[in-house]
Formats: C-alpha cells, structure tokens, sequence
C-alpha cells in the first residue's frame, strides 16, 4: 500500500476548491430569479453530485486496495454519477430563464465542486492512512 501523505497545499488546495465550487453554486441559486422548486431542484442534484462523487471515489479506490466492495454498489456508485451529471445537464437543457453563461457558471461550478469532492475523499482516506501506519 501507497503511504506517501499528501502536501499541505494540496489538502488546502482541494477544500478551498470544494468550499469555493460549492458555494459558487449555492450563491448562484440563492440570487437566482428562479422558483423555489427549481432551486430546490439544482440544491439536491448538487447534493447527489457530491455524494456521488464520493462514493465512487471511495469504490474505485477500495477495489484498487483489494478491499472487497459488492458489483452493486459498484455499479450504483458509477450510474449515480452519470445520473447526476444528466439530471444537472437536463435542467440545465430546459431552463429557459437562465442565460447562456449562467448554464455554464452553474457547469463549471458543479464540475469544480465534484472534482474537489474527490480530492478531499482522497486526502482525508490518505491522511487516515497515514494515521493508522503510524
């Protein structure tokens, strides 16, 4: 097993982007002119995101260790990520309120905001290696 720790900067770097995405987005919705069940709806597709995208970092990892994980939540981990990603481009899709760039300010903001969810599920996992090792 790999223990090399992560750099500090690193971890910092992955909060402040998950902090930063996630808040980008949220900001977004709450200044938004859209219905409150629209908000709601992009609120818990962002929610699923990050879950989602925990999830199925924590499986491929687990796999990668050799540390059993079932095919189903396997499988589930990576239909809920692409599940999200659709649900978000969906909405996006059909949103006739929102502007061109507003679509892509909610894209790139969802995006950041899995991509950091990942990296900090990496660091916490690797830091509590570390840990344990020790």
């Amino acid at each position: 097993m790999d223990l090399r720790k992560p750099s500090g900067a690193f971890v910092g770097a992955s909060w402040l982007a998950l902090l930063l995405g996630t808040c980008a987005f949220l900001a977004g919705l709450w200044n938004a002119t859209m219905s409150l069940s629209e908000k709601g709806y992009y609120f818990t597709v962002l929610m699923y995101g990050l879950f989602s995208a925990v999830s199925i970092q924590k499986s491929v990892r687990d796999r990668a260790q050799g540390i059993p994980v079932t095919a189903i939540y396997y499988g589930l981990s990576w239909f809920s990520i692409l599940m999200a990603l659709t649900l978000l481009v969906v909405g996006l899709f059909n949103a006739t309120s929102l502007t061109l760039s507003e679509k892509g300010f909610y894209g790139m903001a969802f995006a950041l905001s899995l991509f950091a969810a990942i990296a900090v599920q990496k660091n916490t996992r690797d830091l509590a290696s570390q840990r344990e090792a020790i």
